[in-house]
C-alpha cells in the first residue's frame, strides 16, 4: 500500500451543512433560527448582559467604597543581583539606572527587592529597600541611602 491508495474509513468525513439550501437539508425556510424577533435577523448579536430591557444588574446594584488604584504610590522594582553591572565604588542612584537600562520610568520611586546577590561594594541610593535587599547590601560590604 501506499500514500495515495489510502482512503478515509466509511463515515468519517460527512457534508457540512448548508443551511437554508431546498427541502433535504431539513434546515430550508428560516434555516433553524424559528420565526421572527432580533434573534433571526441576520447581523444580530445580542450583549451576554441584556436582560431584555430590564435594568441591568450592574445598574441595579449600589456603587459602594473608594478605590485608591489611580493614587496609590507606584513603585520601579529591582533586584539586588541586577545591580552587578555596576563598577565597584560607585554611587548607584535612579538616574544611573534609568541610563543603565535597568529601569526604564522612575514611577513615584525605586524599590530595590533581595533577589539575588550583591558581588560588589556598590553605594545604592533608592526610595525603599525590602529587609531582605538590606541584609544582602549589608553582607557584601555595601552601603545603602533612603532617598
Amino acid at each position: 500500500m501506499k500514500l495515495h491508495e489510502l482512503e478515509k474509513n466509511i463515515g468519517a468525513t460527512h457534508d457540512r451543512r448548508r443551511i437554508g439550501r431546498g427541502p433535504g437539508s431539513g434546515l430550508g425556510k428560516t434555516a433553524g433560527r424559528g420565526e421572527k424577533g432580533q434573534k433571526k435577523r441576520s447581523g444580530s448579536s445580542i450583549p451576554a448582559t441584556f436582560e431584555g430591557g430590564q435594568l441591568p444588574l450592574y445598574r441595579r446594584l449600589p456603587k459602594r467604597g473608594f478605590n485608591n488604584y489611580e493614587f496609590a504610590t507606584k513603585y520601579v522594582v529591582i533586584n539586588v543581583s541586577e545591580l552587578n553591572v555596576f563598577e565597584e565604588g560607585t554611587i548607584v542612584n535612579p538616574a544611573m539606572l534609568k541610563e543603565a537600562g535597568i529601569i526604564k520610568k522612575e514611577l513615584n520611586g525605586v524599590k530595590v527587592l533581595g533577589n539575588g546577590n550583591l558581588d560588589k561594594k556598590i553605594t545604592i541610593q533608592a526610595h525603599k529597600f525590602s529587609k531582605s535587599a538590606i541584609d544582602k547590601i549589608n553582607e557584601s560590604g555595601s552601603k545603602y541611602e533612603v532617598i
